[in-house]
């Protein structure tokens, strides 16, 4: 143990909070990127919300965020079970991403699309991972020559995970058929579902049919056995 003092405790204050296409935690990708048809915004607060605090962040594609994992408990373990390694098999928490952690910190790497600054601060993300209503700590820009190292490993995730086909019921299909934003829903949809979202234990085809909140519906959806392959399929889109 080192001897020096360590502090108590540090007090944080969010700058802002995100609004995005994900209501709840259930079916949001488990990490950045996967879902690129996801919009979110993060909405400044003030005094953070003064434009001159991002003078010159349209320069940059991309940004990190590091945010409060704010609807997990406020507790930690020393292992961890990774959805990668099935549910099962455990991990050092600082070996993982899980959300069960000490401070319940999160980074989040996310394409910048457009900066508003008529009223405050707002800003336009793609390919967020975060769900509505998450605090966010901070803003750094993203710089590929500094932070993109294709050399380095990647321990028990080495690849992004594999995706699984994604095929809608005519209701479905009619319902996304009759709203304005029915193209960009339904690439959402496919994105997220692709990842296969149920608990890491529950893989395969199974009768049980599931419900994630996408924007302001509720995508029903099950796994179906085609051939030796898993499809989901979604058998219905209700209002939320």
């Amino acid at each position: 143990m080192s001897e020096l003092p360590l502090p108590d405790a540090f007090t944080l204050s969010p700058i802002g909070v995100i609004e995005s296409d994900y209501p709840d935690k259930f079916g949001i990708p488990r990490q950045p990127g996967l879902a690129p048809a996801a919009r979110a915004s993060l909405v400044l607060a003030p005094p953070f919300d003064d434009p001159l605090a991002v003078r010159g962040l349209e320069a940059f594609s991309h940004l990190w965020l590091t945010f409060v994992f704010h609807e997990s408990p406020e507790r930690w373990t020393p292992l961890v079970r990774p959805p990668r390694l099935g549910g099962n098999a455990k991990v050092g928490v600082f070996a993982s991403r899980s959300t069960h952690r000490p401070n319940r910190l999160g980074l989040s790497l996310v394409e910048l699309l457009a900066i508003d600054t008529r009223r405050g601060v707002r800003l336009a993300l793609a390919g967020a991972d975060l769900v509505s209503g998450t605090p966010v700590l901070d803003i750094k820009p993203y710089l590929p020559w500094a932070e993109s190292r294709p050399e380095a490993r990647a321990g028990f995730a080495p690849e992004a995970p594999p995706q699984l086909a994604v095929a809608f019921n005519d209701e479905a299909a009619a319902t996304l058929a009759e709203r304005p934003d029915g193209d960009s829903l339904r690439e959402l949809i496919i994105q997220v579902l692709a990842q296969d979202p149920r608990p890491a234990y529950r893989k395969g085809a199974e009768a049980r049919t599931y419900g994630v909140r996408l924007r302001d519906v509720d995508v029903r959806f099950r796994a179906v056995a085609v051939g030796e392959e898993t499809r989901m399929e979604v058998v219905a889109i209700v209002a939320a």
